[in-house]
């Protein structure tokens, strides 16, 4: 049995679910989201209590471990989107090197990380990037697209120990390792 799936998300005022032909759909003040939903499963919108149940679908077993899977999977996707249809999520990344920046240029982030080119990414739809200096804050209501693009932009130059250049998250700490000692 799932434990996570058998608890009621919340429904905040102002946000509206509807569940039509195999997938969820919230809207809220940020924006609105999509989830497609596993056959195993069934949402049912409770209007007077205000809350969403996730429960398994008929003819599906408890003791299938897939089943249990999808069942809390589904349940903590429809709370992300809740959350990020009232509040939103954000990604703040900080790019640390000497010349090393990132600047805004149309519709695309233009990362200079100390290679021949630049790097140029494309920001999906749905999310905000704002640059200062070497502070990039990546905002969106989807959690999963807003930590896509904070990891693959983090992926282009990882932190590295001994000088701890890199694009690093800016809650990260970063274990230094001292290097080699010359001499005696």
């Amino acid at each position: 049995m799932s434990r996570i799936g058998k608890k009621s998300v919340e429904v905040p005022a102002g946000v509206k679910i509807a569940v039509t032909d195999g997938l969820v759909n919230v809207e809220g003040p940020k924006g609105k989201l999509t989830l497609p939903l596993p056959s195993a499963v069934a949402i049912k919108v409770d209007d007077s209590s205000k809350s969403v149940n996730v429960s398994l679908a008929d003819g599906f077993l408890s003791t299938d471990k897939q089943t249990n899977a999808h069942w809390g999977t589904t349940r903590a996707h429809i709370r992300n989107m809740i959350e990020g249809v009232t509040k939103g999520y954000e990604k703040k990344l900080e790019v640390v090197g000497v010349g090393w920046t990132a600047a805004l240029v149309g519709k695309e982030l233009k990362l200079q990380l100390g290679f021949a080119n630049a790097i140029m990414m494309s920001i999906p739809a749905g999310i905000t990037v704002k640059v200062d200096k070497q502070m990039v804050s990546v905002s969106g209501s989807d959690k999963q697209a807003v930590g896509q693009f904070a990891s693959a932009m983090r992926a282009y130059r990882k932190p590295e120990p001994y000088n701890g250049k890199g694009v690093k998250y800016v809650e990260e700490v970063i274990r230094r390792k001292q290097g080699k000692q010359f001499g005696a």
